[in-house]
């Protein structure tokens, strides 16, 4: 069985939008393209064709991809994440004791990554390093740029 994908109801609004933004207006538009390109004749030398045929390739793609992974939704419950340990839907305010600097991330599933929105994979090294973690806790992040010390501030949804 597939890997579940974790995903929010942000998330999940989102996959499906881009879903139907590419089976709808994308794929009228690579169509058009291919028409077009057809019109030009000799197809042994048409770029046109070959670009327009890339891109409906690289759509197609995408939409299995999606599909696939709507088959394998697991909807992130508010009801059901904890603000007593750290869980892939927590909202964690962290202190880097190194440079004594506040951040506050959001751990998601590796779907919705945004390391400059502040929402982190929960498979990522710090997200990874912050699961099941409790407020107080130092926690040792062992990440690319070295170990990372963080103390846990607060947990929320």
């Amino acid at each position: 069985m597939a890997k579940p994908i974790l995903l929010t109801d942000e998330g999940l609004k989102k996959l499906e939008d881009e879903l139907e933004q590419l089976k709808t207006i994308k794929r009228k538009d690579i169509s058009e393209k291919i028409k077009v390109a057809l019109s030009f004749g000799d197809l042994s030398e048409n770029s046109e064709y070959d670009e327009a045929k890339n891109e409906q390739a690289i759509i197609e793609a995408r939409i299995a991809t999606i599909e696939a992974m709507l088959k394998n939704v697991k909807l992130l419950d508010d009801d059901e994440i904890s603000t007593e340990t750290i869980n892939v839907g927590s909202k964690v305010t962290v202190k880097d004791i190194e440079f004594n600097e506040e951040l506050t991330y959001y751990i998601v599933g590796s779907t919705e990554a945004d390391p400059e929105k502040g929402r982190i994979s929960d498979e990522s090294p710090i997200g990874k390093g912050l699961l099941g973690h409790k407020t107080g806790d130092i926690v040792d992040i062992d990440a690319p740029a070295g170990v990372i010390k963080f103390e846990i501030l607060s947990i929320s949804k």
